[in-house]
C-alpha cells in the first residue's frame, strides 16, 4: 500500500484531528447524556417527571413562546445540540456521521460547524414565526417547544447533496447510488417521525434545508459565511493560549522543487512524507477544492508511487 493511502487513513478518515463532525457529534450526546442523567435522579427520587420537563429540560430545549425565549435566550443554540429522547438522537447522529462527512471532506472541517449552526438558527427563527403567526398555532404556542438537531442535519444533507450531486454510495452496488436518493430517503423518514402535535417542526426542517442550499451556494460564489464564526471560535480559544506558535508559512513557500532532467527544466516537486501529510492536512481543513495545481500534483504522484 503506498503512502497516500496510507496517510489518508491516517489523516482525513473520520475521527482526525481537528475532525468538526466528530465534536460535533461528542456535543451532542453529552448534552442529552446529562440530561437524561438528571432524568435517572428524578426517577430515582420519586420526583415527578413534569417537574424534570419544567424545572431542566425546559432551560435547554427552544421555546415557542416568545415570552418564554426572552427569559432563555441561550436555548437558540442549546437546542440543537439537545435530544429528549434516545432514538431520535441516535437516527439523528447516523444521519448526521453520513453527509457531514461528505461536507468536510470537500469543504473541510471549518465549514461544517458554522453549516451545522446556521442550518439550526434557521430552524428556530421559522419555527418561532410559524408557531405565534399561524393562528392555529399561535393558540397552543405557550406549550410548543423544538429540540434535536433535525434542522442542522436538514442543512448538512441538503448542503452535501447540492455540493456533489453526482456523489454515489455504495459503488460496489451496480456503480453506486446517487446521493439524492439518500437525500430524499432521510427526508422522507424524518417527516414521517416527525409529531404531527408539533407542526411548526416541519417548518424548520425546511429553513434548515433552505439555509444548506443558501450555504452552498455563496461557498461556491466565493463567499464564505461561516468565516466570521471561525474567526471568533480561534480568537476565544487563543485567548487561553498565550503561547500559541504564530501561522506556519504558506503552504506555497514550503514547496522544494528539483531540476532533474534535460533542459528545458520542468518545475516538479519533491516527495516527501511531511509534505504530503501537510496537504492531507490542508484537505482536512479546507476541503480538497482549496489545493493549489501543485498540491494536487503532489498526490497524483504519491498516488502512482511507493515511497
Amino acid at each position: 500500500m503506498g503512502v497516500l493511502e496510507q496517510t489518508k487513513t491516517k489523516k482525513v478518515f473520520f475521527g482526525a484531528d481537528n475532525d468538526a463532525l466528530v465534536r460535533i457529534i461528542i456535543l451532542n450526546i453529552l448534552v442529552t447524556a446529562v440530561l437524561f442523567f438528571i432524568r435517572s435522579i428524578y426517577q430515582l427520587s420519586d420526583i415527578d417527571l413534569a417537574r424534570y420537563q419544567s424545572d431542566v429540560v425546559a432551560w435547554f430545549i427552544l421555546p415557542a413562546d416568545t415570552g418564554k425565549l426572552i427569559t432563555r435566550p441561550w436555548t437558540v443554540i442549546t437546542f440543537m445540540f439537545s435530544h429528549v429522547d434516545i432514538w431520535s438522537l441516535i437516527a439523528n447522529m447516523l444521519w448526521l456521521w453520513a453527509f457531514g462527512f461528505i461536507v468536510q471532506s470537500f469543504f473541510g472541517s471549518r465549514k461544517l460547524a458554522p453549516l451545522y449552526i446556521y442550518g439550526g438558527l434557521a430552524g428556530a427563527l421559522v419555527y418561532i414565526l410559524c408557531s405565534n403567526l399561524i393562528p392555529s398555532l399561535a393558540s397552543n404556542a405557550s406549550n410548543m417547544a423544538l429540540a434535536g438537531a433535525n434542522a442542522c442535519v436538514m442543512a448538512i444533507a441538503v448542503a452535501a447533496t447540492v455540493a456533489a450531486p453526482k456523489y454515489r454510495i455504495f459503488p460496489m452496488l451496480n456503480g453506486g447510488i446517487p446521493l439524492w436518493i439518500l437525500t430524499l430517503i432521510y427526508v422522507i423518514i424524518n417527516f414521517a417521525g416527525n409529531s404531527f402535535g408539533n407542526p411548526a417542526a416541519y417548518g424548520a426542517e425546511m429553513a434548515g434545508a433552505a439555509m444548506g442550499f443558501v450555504f452552498v451556494n455563496r461557498l461556491n460564489r466565493g463567499q464564505d459565511m461561516g468565516q466570521w464564526m471561525n474567526n471568533v471560535y480561534d480568537w476565544f480559544f487563543d485567548l487561553f493560549n498565550p503561547d500559541k506558535e504564530p501561522e506556519p508559512a504558506s503552504a506555497r513557500r514550503k514547496i522544494f522543487y528539483d531540476t532533474h532532467g534535460k533542459p528545458p527544466y520542468k518545475k516538479k516537486p519533491n516527495l516527501n512524507q511531511q509534505r504530503i501529510d501537510e496537504i492531507l492536512d490542508k484537505i482536512n481543513q479546507t476541503g480538497y477544492r482549496s489545493l493549489s495545481f501543485d498540491e494536487k500534483e503532489i498526490l497524483r504522484r504519491v498516488s502512482e508511487e511507493d515511497i
